[in-house]
């Protein structure tokens, strides 16, 4: 949805991707870009989160009527977000080199498994694998057990984000040069770029990082169980006073010890601390031993469930929560807003697919749909679609 003193307020983007690369152009309307997805909507809540303040339109890009009016969009687009395997758009005749030609200030973002180039470039792949392959699957979990996905579709966020970073940079630079530029995303390597410290350990001291369950890569902090829930407490921090903490509740052990007061001992023999500690917290609830804790400094904090997430006080007073009504249905769901405020181009509050025709300015509406009769023409002569992965076009089929 445009919105007028919205950051892309006025610039125009073309949605075509699946769960790969919706963040993306999500992002982008939420700074006041127009975005036109182009598919058959869903009905999924997940589809509806990620496609919020979109319109929508149903194009039959595999046909020769679809690719000539994807065309004629292109042609006042700025931006086109897609996430087809490498060669597919070209084999319609929607390549990169292609669209250029119809409009040199076209920025055009795509985000597949492993990139536009290299050995993996026709790979198939899935988030899981996305996160095996970066090497985020190895570090998650409990260290004598098996890895452990992350939680949620982490390498689909990850290359989305960064897709939407190259696109904002592609606009800046358009600015000066009056040209677009094609952005190639891996998924796989918006995963590796993401590992933090366990490269720069690696490179620098030859450390290979193991997985540590709960527990802070230095050891600095670990996630403990409660009477009725979970605490992230600290392990290194006010030694002293943590230890006389429980001594004064007869549950320190043998941590008054002077041999614990040395910080690289404690480390050396970090489960006998965590074995201790484990059995204070459980003795309280979490809310308590956090609230006592902060008292003294300690940088200690609840795990929030969804419920407490939903209740924050501090989300709430920052009005984090928006309420968005169904167009059709009338009912109203609650989603995240915007984790970005710009004090001077605001973003726009989210609103559910929006309707087609006011986004197509200048298009009559029977050309938005595609023709139910008739015979379909697709490219190169072939007599079905290409499917996604497959080329029509003998020479991409022989490289390939």
């Amino acid at each position: 949805m445009n919105g007028q003193g919205s950051i892309l307020s006025g610039s125009r983007v073309l949605d075509l991707t699946d769960e790969k690369g919706r963040l993306c152009s999500r992002y982008l309307a939420d700074m006041g870009a127009e975005v036109i997805r182009i598919e058959k909507p869903a009905k999924s809540a997940d589809f509806h989160w990620e496609n919020l303040g979109k319109r929508s339109v149903t194009l039959d890009i595999e046909s020769k009527p679809g690719q000539d009016m994807l065309r004629r969009l292109l042609e006042t687009a700025d931006v086109l977000v897609e996430s087809h395997p490498p060669g597919y758009l070209d084999a319609l005749g929607l390549g990169y080199n292609k669209l250029n030609k119809i409009n040199p200030r076209l920025i055009m973002a795509s985000i597949t498994p492993f990139g536009q180039a290299g050995p993996y470039r026709d790979y198939k792949s899935c988030d899981i694998v996305a996160s095996a392959l970066g090497g985020q699957l190895y570090l998650n979990g409990q260290p004598e057990l098996p890895p452990l996905k992350p939680f949620g579709n982490q390498s689909y966020y990850l290359a989305s984000i960064f897709a939407a970073i190259g696109v904002m940079l592609a606009l800046w630079h358009r600015h000066s040069s009056g040209k677009g530029q094609h952005i190639d995303i891996s998924l796989q390597e918006c995963t590796a770029a993401a590992l933090d410290h366990v490269l720069v350990r690696y490179f620098y001291q030859g450390e290979v990082a193991k997985r540590r369950g709960s527990l802070h890569w230095n050891g600095a902090f670990r996630v403990f169980p409660a009477k009725d829930g979970y605490v992230l407490l600290s392990l290194l921090y006010q030694w002293p006073t943590l230890v006389e903490w429980l001594e004064s509740e007869g549950m320190a052990a043998d941590l008054a010890d002077e041999k614990w007061r040395d910080r690289d001992y404690r480390l050396q023999h970090i489960d006998h601390v965590i074995e201790v500690l484990e059995r204070w917290t459980k003795s309280h609830p979490a809310a308590e031993l956090v609230a006592k804790g902060q008292a003294m400094r300690f940088p200690w904090a609840e795990i929030a469930s969804v419920s407490q997430l939903l209740a924050s006080p501090q989300l709430k007073a920052r009005g984090f929560w928006v309420q968005v009504e169904h167009p059709e249905t009338g009912r109203k769901f609650k989603f995240p807003g915007a984790p970005v405020r710009l004090s001077r181009s605001p973003l726009i509050p989210p609103s559910v697919y929006l309707p087609t025709q006011p986004a197509l300015k200048g298009f009559a509406s029977n050309t938005l749909k595609t023709p139910r009769r008739g015979k379909k023409e697709y490219p190169n002569g072939a007599k079905t679609p290409p499917k996604r992965g497959e080329y029509p076009n003998k020479e991409l089929r022989q490289r390939r």
